[in-house]
């Protein structure tokens, strides 16, 4: 799987305390296992919280942050190495180089167009990485909900749907990303499917 998770989360810690505790957790399970954390760089919400307690397990933490959100996100002053980049564009693909597995937290717009965005990749076999949701208090019960409606109304495969891996554990998520075997699939969709 490689050296290092890459982490997407909130740029807030949303409301309930369980958020921010899980970020903690993932970090130190992952520092404890000598796991890196790849995420958005920033300093605030639940990015800041996974960074701070990364770092006080004594856990590399490498940022990555377009300059243009450099003010706004509050870029990390104390990480491991940060990357400025100009665009979304290439955060993202400088994030998925550096990785090798993902997981998302609980975030917003940008949280789900970043894990959305590597599954599509993972999908159309751009890379085999794991990919991961950590499920803190339900919240993504949702959007699990709709990748298996999706499948029940054809729009994805059930291999595909089994690409997303997610528990409401950090340790147990982490467990199952490590062992995660990736599908061998020769072609996503048939031609009769479009």
């Amino acid at each position: 799987m490689g050296k290092r998770i890459c982490v997407f989360c909130g740029s807030s810690a949303g409301f309930r305390q369980t958020y921010a505790a899980a970020a903690r957790l993932l970090a130190q399970s992952l520092v404890r296992r000598g796991i890196g954390i790849v995420y958005g760089g920033g300093n605030v919400g639940l990015m800041g919280i996974l960074a701070d307690a990364a770092l006080a397990a004594g856990g590399e933490v490498i940022g990555v942050i377009p300059q243009t959100l450099i003010s706004k996100e509050v870029a990390h002053p104390g990480l491991t190495e940060l990357k400025v980049v100009e665009t979304m564009h290439e955060r993202k693909a400088a994030m998925a180089d550096l990785s090798g597995a993902f997981v998302a937290l609980p975030g917003g717009y940008g949280t789900l167009d970043e894990f959305a965005e590597v599954l599509t990749w993972n999908q159309l076999g751009l890379h085999r990485k794991a990919c991961g949701i950590l499920n803190v208090d339900g919240y993504y019960d949702r959007l699990l909900a709709l990748f298996d409606h999706a499948v029940a109304e054809g729009f994805m495969r059930p291999v595909h749907r089994a690409m997303i891996l997610s528990d409401a554990s950090p340790e147990a998520l982490i467990d199952r990303l490590l062992e995660y075997q990736p599908p061998v699939v020769d072609k996503w969709i048939g031609r009769k499917q479009v």
